[in-house]
């Protein structure tokens, strides 16, 4: 079947989602958008805010899904990031993550999980 990118996009932020609830993490909001950029995930875990970009790929694409999270990608999230500490007044701790979810291409059925804390900092 072919799935569109959405569909696909959707699917892997579900699995993610629930990778980081089982993991204690809290969500606090999905699909932050802004016209400077948009963010997957927004989570909370011990006291640290979590950005999350999420990249979802079939089994045995020739690119690894993190490597879409380039510079111009990353300033995009910093971007939108900074608005929602901004909106919020959050005064904490912060990161910016990459979820890479591998799926099957047949069913979109889960076939791997990979997060990488701290993919990505601010930079001056």
């Amino acid at each position: 079947m072919n799935y569109t990118k959405k569909q696909i996009g959707d699917v892997g932020e579900d699995y993610c989602a629930k990778y980081l609830k089982r993991r204690g993490c809290k969500i606090i909001r999905r699909n932050y958008c802004k016209p400077c950029g948009e963010i997957d995930i927004i989570a909370e875990h011990r006291g640290v805010l979590c950005f999350v970009e999420v990249k979802t790929r079939h089994y045995g694409s020739l690119a690894q899904p993190y490597e879409a999270v380039d510079f111009r990608k990353q300033k995009r999230i910093i971007r939108a990031a900074q608005l929602y500490l901004a909106e919020t007044g959050w005064d904490g701790y912060c990161r910016f993550d990459v979820c890479e979810v591998i799926t099957s291409q047949n069913n979109l059925a889960l076939l791997r999980i990979h997060y990488i804390e701290n993919a990505f900092e601010l930079r001056s």
